[in-house]
């Protein structure tokens, strides 16, 4: 009996060891790298993340491959930024046979719309520029974890509440440093229009050869029109983004005699030894280029 005795208890601490069912972490996936961050920050140790477009990747141009549609197979719930900005995703999904929930965490925002250079309206996916709109984002997050996860209604909740304070004292901190940039220093320009909540929000003014996408090439009337309003209106700075070709806005800097500012980020994350490995590092590295351009 004592053999039977010793195999008893080791077999009672194994499965002490394991993890119960309901404690497994829930399968995640968020279609770029920026959302990724925003869901591992509310799910936290509760939820594993896939990320489909990955740091320095671009979402507007992004060939899935058949990794992706795994990942989207085995998910139990999926995050996407909605407004257009992953015009592949439906394709996707259908041909990965995904029978997760599919999350739209733009959900509840007002769309931008900005012409394109026909006239026609075009809804600016970019919603994220605005930290406003992330606490909208993040809203939408919590309570979709919540809906597939109610065991862990608490834990989500208290994540959520715990980000939405860093992004009170973020938006504040943005706010403080634009209103200590001249007025007549706050227009710069960027490879393509992925600011335009930003503008909105706190009074930068963003010019791009490029429209709300980057998957169309810049016309040579649009590059001829950015540069006659630089020089027009004597722009503070011409920003690269991590996402786009840098020679359009690299041209436009040398027909001006305009200095390259640095690095904006715009579509996505970088790498976690970069400037910007979470959503709260780019707005703080964007806003401190931002905040240069009053001393060049």
């Amino acid at each position: 009996m004592r053999p039977y005795a010793v195999a008893t208890l080791l077999l009672a601490a194994l499965f002490a060891a394991c993890p119960a069912r309901g404690q497994e972490k829930l399968n995640a996936v968020a279609s770029f790298s920026i959302l990724g961050d925003l869901v591992s920050s509310v799910g936290g140790d509760r939820v594993a993340v896939d990320i489909l477009v990955g740091p320095n990747g671009n979402a507007h141009t992004y060939s899935p491959s058949p990794a992706d549609a795994r990942k989207l197979a085995g998910a139990n719930i999926v995050f996407v930024n909605g407004l257009g900005f992953e015009g592949w995703l439906e394709r996707l999904i259908a041909a990965s046979g995904a029978k997760a929930p599919i999350v739209v965490v733009s959900k509840g925002i007002r769309p931008r719309e900005r012409a394109d250079e026909h006239g026609h309206g075009a809804i600016d996916p970019h919603a994220w520029q605005s930290v406003a709109n992330v606490k909208v984002y993040v809203a939408n997050i919590r309570d979709a974890l919540v809906a597939v996860d109610p065991a862990a209604k608490a834990t989500y909740e208290a994540s959520a509440a715990s980000y939405l304070a860093k992004l009170d004292a973020l938006e504040q901190d943005v706010r403080n440093v634009i209103a200590r940039i001249p007025a007549d220093q706050r227009g710069v320009i960027t490879s393509h229009n992925a600011f335009g909540y930003f503008e909105d929000a706190y009074g930068i003014r963003f010019s791009a050869p490029q429209g709300v996408s980057t998957d169309a090439e810049a016309s040579a009337r649009d590059v001829a029109a950015i540069i006659r309003q630089v020089r027009q209106q004597k722009a503070a700075g011409v920003f690269l983004e991590n996402v786009t070709d840098p020679r359009l806005v690299r041209q436009i800097a040398s027909e001006t005699s305009t200095k390259v500012g640095g690095t904006l980020y715009s579509d996505a994350l970088t790498e976690r030894s970069g400037d910007a490995p979470s959503y709260i590092d780019l707005i703080r590295h964007n806003i401190k280029q931002l905040a240069g351009i009053a001393d060049r």
